[in-house]
């Protein structure tokens, strides 16, 4: 399963970041850079699911 890292840019929408296959990883690596960069965050799966929202 792929797990896309999306951010929530200033307009509110919300655009690619990175691809990852690992769910743990992917979770590490949205949250270090939504408090590198202060802004929303979310994982998102094949099928346009929500995994997770890190603000």
């Amino acid at each position: 399963m792929t797990i896309n890292i999306q951010w929530q840019d200033q307009n509110g929408y919300w655009r690619h970041f990175q691809s990852k296959q690992n769910q743990a990883d992917a979770y590490r690596v949205a949250q270090r850079r939504a408090e590198s960069t202060k802004k929303r965050h979310r994982l998102v799966d094949d099928d346009g699911r929500l995994l997770d929202l890190i603000d």
